[in-house]
């Protein structure tokens, strides 16, 4: 298993310090946090559908091998609802092909509001080749359905797994051969950080569900104050310690992390 871990964004003003030094202009942050990190999530396509153009500067700005996973369009997701996806996606594929090899998984963040409807997302999944992976995060709770888990079977789309305050808040399905994790926000000091048992937990989760041969991707979307950057560090260690295969990360001094 090739454990790809980062965070979710990478422009953040308080990682001044923390990751990114307090001289660094802003226009630099991609290139100084590839040179860290192996991966990183972008949520700007959520909110504003990058050009072609602009997903290929950021693979000129990234090292070989360097993976960027993109959060689908909101157009797609909150506004359409997954109704009538050929388009939307047509028009998101054809954007991220800037990344060239630099595209990972696309992920379509369902908004809370949206109750479960496995025709639908059949439909929308099938508007992606079988040469992109997926991955599906819903937000309510009446997706957790026999049907729904097989429909993300079917098309080898993982259901992303999802953790607020230290704790899962979905099933842990296995519906793919390669696996996506999200960490929304720790409970250990100073919030919104992750303690060592609850990373450990994770790291454990992943390797008892997965092989060796199969990738995960591991984003922390706790962004603020910098703990995304320190807890994916910690993480890294933690698995890489249990023997995962991890991408690299910052050197960065890493303190004691509490028990939650």
């Amino acid at each position: 298993m090739t454990m790809y871990v980062g965070t979710s964004g990478w422009q953040y003003r308080d990682w001044r310090g923390v990751l990114y030094p307090a001289g660094l202009p802003i226009r630099r942050w991609l290139e100084h946090y590839a040179q860290g990190f192996a991966t990183v999530e972008s949520n700007n396509a959520f909110y504003r559908l990058p050009s072609r153009e602009n997903f290929a500067a950021w693979r000129e700005r990234t090292p070989d091998h360097f993976v960027i996973a993109v959060k689908a369009s909101r157009y797609l997701t909150h506004i359409k609802r997954l109704r009538e996806p050929a388009e939307p996606v047509m028009r998101l594929l054809d954007h991220a092909a800037g990344l060239g090899d630099r595209l990972g998984p696309i992920l379509l963040q369902l908004p809370p509001t949206l109750r479960s409807d496995p025709d639908l997302l059949d439909d929308c999944l099938r508007c992606f080749p079988a040469s992109v992976r997926v991955t599906v995060e819903p937000r309510h709770d009446s997706w957790w359905t026999d049907e729904v888990r097989s429909v993300l079977t079917s098309h080898n789309a993982a259901l992303t797994w999802a953790d607020r305050d230290s704790r899962p808040i979905t099933p842990l399905w296995r519906t793919a051969d390669w696996a996506y994790l999200r960490l929304h926000a720790g409970r250990a000091a100073p919030l919104p950080s992750y303690g060592e048992q609850a990373l450990s937990g994770w790291a454990h989760r992943l390797l008892d569900t997965w092989s060796a041969d199969d990738d995960s991707y591991v984003y922390f979307n706790n962004d603020h104050g910098g703990a995304a950057v320190g807890d994916a560090v910690a993480f890294a260690h933690l698995a890489a310690g249990e023997g995962a295969d991890v991408t690299r990360v910052p050197d960065l001094p890493i303190s004691e992390p509490t028990a939650s």
